[in-house]
């Protein structure tokens, strides 16, 4: 099955980074704008997503959760969630860290596309 999200080495190690200070962990990413259009990463929990979510799949061991108006917008293409200096203006664990996550999208090939693991909604 060909997974709709995954993680950079580099991403998975802030990651567990953060799970040692705040314990498990869950990403969601908004059709907002400006800091809601990344990718955001909080404790299990602190988020509250609701009917207008959809969840991805799993990465780092984090549920990865996207709202359904983005999702339509990038269901043709496979997320990777990756990491690069800078802050970014979000209430997202990392910030504090000196680095932020971003997505990185490339489209499905046709074999891929037909092959995609199911969405939970």
């Amino acid at each position: 099955m060909t997974e709709r999200v995954l993680i950079t080495p580099e991403a998975e190690k802030v990651l567990d980074r953060l799970r040692e200070e705040y314990g498990e962990l869950m990403f969601h990413q908004s059709g907002g704008c400006c800091d809601g259009s990344q990718p955001m990463c909080f404790p299990k929990g602190e988020f509250r997503v609701s009917e207008s979510d959809v969840l991805l799949g799993e990465i780092g061991g984090c549920a990865f959760f996207m709202s359904r108006d983005q999702f339509e917008y990038w269901q043709h293409t496979q997320l990777t969630i990756d990491v690069v200096p800078g802050r970014g203006a979000s209430f997202s664990l990392e910030i504090p860290l000196g680095v932020r996550f971003i997505t990185r999208s490339r489209l499905y090939t046709h074999e891929e596309a037909s092959d995609l693991t199911a969405i939970n909604v």
